[in-house]
């Protein structure tokens, strides 16, 4: 059987999803699959409790895992804000988990984060409203059968949440078609409106809301109206500060991603994953833990990216190595992540291993001399 190469969030936690709804027993507001505290506890974990259920029944439990790392009174800001009238945005710089935040919400609040719209620079009004079986429309002239519903259509007509990936990076134009459906809570069919059916206006339905993300680094692309801006309530999602934390999180999104894929036997040992999240860490704040100051470049050194470079550094050891992730390996993958097409980028990761990982290196401290030797592998 084929297996999909990654399940959205609402079927990736079957077990958490019947555990939190089986011990909800908080107000719902219409059309949400769990209350607002439920879907805190969904993002934020259960501390450790495990929550009890029963499923065919077998008495079970879970714990119910932490799946966003960063500040909870931001995550309880967009709860409230996706249970208003207003639309909820996610901007930050890229990689800090804005999409990851967005798909979950969605998967709390709705059961179903699918409802996604991608925006681009080639994206058109078809693909979020809705479009036209042609040979339908062909044959039988504009009817609800040949009318094709896109996120935005579904999402209002099923009370769901729909996500808007990358809106500052749709045309202006395009933008502007969510002005009605967030003010007015109306999509307009024109090629329906007058043939008395009804079916030309599509009215949202509570539970309906609109959560999207944008990158800072995109502002100026196709910068939103102020009449957008105001139907939105902006939530800024910062970097992860705390290194321990950030570890703590590249571990467990690289476990995972092993897990399903052909190098699960794999591991990436402790001292190694430190200095792979020592050096996104660094070079994303400009300075060493030590206070010494290291240039930064235009390359995106996220949380995301470490990730990237911890499984893709997993997957050269089980095919090249003996499974085991070294120093080397790391720095064999780092390039392609942080540098990209950037010759300026590239001297930066050369400056880093001067001043900071030379000295850790000459120091004996850890895999850092080993680090240090890969120094080689960054062409």
């Amino acid at each position: 059987m084929a297996e999909a190469l990654r399940l959205p969030a609402e079927q990736r936690y079957p077990e958490e999803f019947a555990a939190l709804l089986a011990n909800d027993r908080d107000p719902r507001p219409s059309n949400w699959r769990l209350s607002p505290r439920s879907v805190e506890t969904f993002l934020l974990g259960s501390q450790g409790k495990a929550l009890s259920y029963e499923e065919g029944g077998v008495a079970k439990s879970v714990v119910i895992r932490k799946k966003f790392y960063g500040d909870d009174v931001l995550v309880q800001r967009a709860i409230v804000t996706l249970a208003s009238d207003r639309g909820l945005l996610l901007i930050g710089e890229p990689g800090t988990a804005k999409s990851w935040l967005s798909e979950h919400l969605a998967a709390a609040v709705s059961g179903d984060s699918l409802l996604t719209i991608q925006g681009s620079a080639g994206i058109t009004e078809d693909q979020i409203k809705y479009s036209w079986n042609y040979a339908l429309l062909l044959a039988e002239g504009p009817s609800k059968r040949a009318l094709v519903p896109a996120p935005l259509y579904l999402g209002m007509r099923d009370g769901k949440v729909v996500r808007f990936e990358e809106l500052t990076r749709t045309p202006h134009e395009v933008q502007d078609t969510l002005l009605s459906c967030m003010s007015d809570k109306v999509l307009t069919v024109p090629e329906l409106a007058g043939d008395g059916s009804g079916d030309g206006f599509v009215l949202a339905q509570r539970g309906f809301n609109v959560v999207g993300t944008a990158n800072t680094r995109d502002r100026g692309v196709n910068e939103m109206s102020s009449a957008l801006k105001r139907r939105f309530n902006f939530e800024t999602v910062p970097p992860v500060e705390d290194l321990n934390e950030e570890i703590k999180i590249v571990r467990e999104q690289v476990t995972g991603l092993l897990e399903g894929s052909a190098a699960r036997a794999a591991t990436l040992p402790d001292e190694v994953l430190e200095l792979l999240v020592t050096t996104f860490h660094e070079l994303r704040g400009g300075k060493t833990s030590d206070g010494v100051k290291v240039d930064r470049g235009n390359g995106v050194m996220s949380t995301a990216e470490a990730v990237s470079v911890g499984f893709h550094s997993a997957l050269y050891a089980s095919f090249f190595a003996e499974s085991k992730v070294e120093p080397e390996h790391v720095v064999i993958n780092l390039a392609g992540a942080a540098v990209k097409d950037s010759a300026e980028d590239l001297k930066v990761l050369r400056n880093y291993w001067d001043v900071a990982v030379k000295p850790r290196a000459t120091k004996d401290v850890g895999l850092w001399k080993a680090y240090y030797k890969a120094r080689s592998y960054l062409k």
